[in-house]
């Protein structure tokens, strides 16, 4: 997979010693009404520079969220988030990508507040025909609350990879010839949400929401969507093949990326599924392949 822009060095190697192809330019600031609509609680929702920043809120009665007008079959989906400062544990700032059937397909990613001076846990999943429980999870190389940090997702026929600020920090392969299930053939719509999840979210629940550091706000710019655009009902997409991210060099990570998502499991990942016998004793399918990295 050809590499996107930036000039990050992570420990023993350096973006400027290797030339990749890229793919196309993402634009520094799209609007959030270009791409997306709230969903819930309209009032918890702040506008900022003219649609080109929102703030959501969390307080003791609700929280907020939004989600993409149209619903997309692969593509590259984007956005900044700023995540919400000081004591934030029980609350839980999602970006996924979601189908709206029974059994749906999902890609997430899950930012679990902590206490103060503790670090967030990314978590990211993968649903498939309705299936989830592949969890994994990392603490990140800087603190999400001080700036907007990128947050992205490519989406193909062959593989959905998570990045953060550009770094690959996950890869799940298709795996149809291992009987395991993949997105392909399920629209899905954007959705990012900010919420109380008290019960669960902070050291299983052990940690609970302090209410009296409310509002919790959490901020979003970038609102970027390069996809195939489908209905809800579609089965493949009319321009399926033709795309950047359907072209060999994004069918899998390039050796660079390679080597910064080894980076990310030695020196950041703190759970991953695939190692956990008490929930497996037998390895998922899928896991035979993610073991290769």
């Amino acid at each position: 997979m050809a590499s996107f822009t930036g000039g990050l060095c992570l420990a023993f190697f350096c973006l400027a010693s290797v030339v990749l192809a890229t793919p196309p330019k993402r634009p520094t600031a799209v609007p959030f009404g270009r791409n997306y609509a709230p969903t819930w609680a309209f009032d918890h929702i702040q506008y900022k520079n003219g649609g080109a920043e929102v703030n959501l809120v969390l307080d003791k009665y609700t929280g907020t969220g939004f989600q993409s007008k149209g619903s997309y079959l692969f593509g590259h989906f984007e956005m900044k988030i700023k995540m919400v400062p000081g004591d934030s544990a029980g609350v839980v700032t999602a970006f996924y990508l979601s189908s709206q059937n029974s059994e749906h397909d999902e890609i997430d990613f899950e930012f679990l507040g902590n206490r103060t001076n503790q670090p967030y846990i990314l978590q990211t999943n993968v649903f498939t025909g309705g299936k989830g429980d592949r969890e994994h999870r990392i603490f990140l190389w800087f603190d999400p609350t001080k700036d907007f940090h990128s947050y992205a997702v490519l989406w193909n026929m062959y593989l959905i990879v998570f990045f953060v600020d550009d770094v690959p920090i996950r890869v799940f392969k298709n795996s149809k010839d291992l009987g395991v299930k993949f997105p392909f053939n399920q629209p899905m719509k954007i959705y990012s949400s900010l919420w109380n999840a008290d019960d669960w979210a902070t050291r299983g629940g052990l940690e609970k929401t302090d209410w009296t550091k409310a509002p919790f706000v959490a901020s979003y710019k970038g609102f970027h969507i390069d996809g195939c655009e489908a209905s809800v009902n579609a089965k493949f997409c009319d321009t399926q093949g033709k795309r950047w991210w359907d072209q060999k060099e994004f069918q899998d990570l390039d050796a660079l990326q390679w080597r910064r998502l080894r980076w990310v499991r030695q020196k950041y990942t703190i759970y991953n599924y695939c190692n956990d016998r008490s929930r497996y004793p037998t390895m998922p399918p899928e896991c035979r392949r993610d073991r290769d990295i």
